[in-house]
């Protein structure tokens, strides 16, 4: 097994946050194109955690090292879940977030107190070389803000809001973030996952 994880992303803000939750792991995490892989994956799974298995199927083949792949998203009781497992392709892939997050709060411009509940979910699959794989799920409740606010995070962070906080996903302090963001605790579950196979492995080799 290579010594270093491989996430399957592009997103250089969720990488940002993947780096900082796996650092004391000691392991690099790189992205796919600084591993140099280019494959081609089509998410046609229904739910996140179908996603985000399909991800690291779909890169086995080309890398001995950890694998991780996320499928996360926003669900929005007031839209029946949505935008759900298409939040990435909500309204188009190159739809900027300032446009999809504008949307949202006009789509729920009638909805008031419960009716905004929202939450964020994770679903990350780790796959190791000699095959093992599992998938781990971690989820943020909220609620989407009336307007967009704060500066950090990505995606629909400026739009989620924190009531326990008072502040949305985008305004809080990156270390809080990764502490209760569901990404945070589905990578805190993988982080188990990865140091119980490595101290698998090297009982394995002692017993050799």
């Amino acid at each position: 097994m290579e010594k270093k994880i491989v996430f399957a992303t592009a997103n250089e803000g969720k990488m940002r946050e993947i780096r900082m939750i796996l650092a004391d792991l000691g392991m690099p995490v790189l992205s796919l194109k600084e591993a140099g892989l280019d494959v081609e994956i089509e998410e046609n799974g229904k739910t996140f955690e179908e996603n985000a298995e399909i991800k690291v199927r779909a890169i086995r083949p080309y890398t001995d090292a950890v694998i991780l792949a996320d499928d996360s998203g926003l669900e929005i009781d007031y839209l029946n879940g949505e935008p759900g497992v298409h939040s990435a392709r909500y309204m188009g892939h190159d739809t900027p977030y300032e446009v999809k997050n504008a949307n949202i709060i006009r789509l729920l411009d009638a909805a008031e107190g419960e009716e905004r509940r929202a939450k964020y979910v994770c679903a990350i699959a780790v796959s190791f070389p000699d095959g093992k794989l599992s998938v781990v799920r971690g989820e943020l409740a909220g609620e989407i803000a009336r307007a967009s606010a704060g500066a950090g995070g990505f995606g629909y962070d400026p739009i989620f809001y924190l009531p326990e906080y008072g502040k949305t996903a985008a305004q809080v302090d990156p270390e809080l973030k990764n502490r209760i963001s569901h990404r945070g605790k589905a990578l805190e579950a993988v982080k188990k996952e990865i140091l119980c196979y490595g101290e698998k492995a090297h009982e394995d080799t002692g017993r050799q």
